[in-house]
């Protein structure tokens, strides 16, 4: 049996949660407001997944709004510890699946605790798609909902 791509692994998730998404591939870009735009969306409609790691070595997503950054004292209050960090590229791999720049909850490896920033509710949102120039579209509601995740203000202005 063949391996799932990354792309497929997120749409077979995506299915699976019974959430409607729509895959659009780009061009390489060299910053968040590049890629915006050329989805034709706002920076803030650009949702970064992060991973996070824990002190006891566990991890979480964070979704991050793209106009935006992780506010760690929040995070780390919405989260109820008092270490988080943003582990190196080998360690997001292994605790997900997905290379940086593709990184999204729908499709990781092991399905950790979702936080979600409470601007990027009420959106039509982009998150990686699994792989590199692969962006995916998605209800933000939905998402939140079919994860799981627990929305808070978690993040600060860029």
């Amino acid at each position: 049996m063949t391996a799932l791509t990354g792309r497929a692994r997120v749409a077979a998730a995506a299915e699976q949660l019974g959430l409607d998404v729509e895959f659009v591939e780009r061009g390489p870009a060299t910053s968040l407001a590049e890629a915006a735009a050329s989805l034709g969306v706002e920076p803030s409609d650009v949702v970064k997944s992060l991973v996070v790691k824990r002190k006891d070595g566990t991890f979480a997503f964070a979704l991050v709004p793209g106009d935006r950054q992780i506010s760690w004292a929040k995070l780390r209050a919405v989260v109820g510890v008092n270490k988080l960090s943003l582990p190196d590229a080998q360690h997001a791999y292994e605790a997900t699946g997905f290379e940086r720049g593709t990184i999204t909850p729908l499709g990781s490896t092991t399905a950790w605790p979702v936080y979600a920033d409470e601007r990027m509710l009420g959106k039509r949102v982009s998150l990686g798609g699994g792989e590199h120039g692969v962006t995916l579209f998605v209800d933000a509601d939905a998402l939140v909902a079919a994860l799981g995740a627990t929305v808070a203000d978690i993040t600060d202005p860029v």
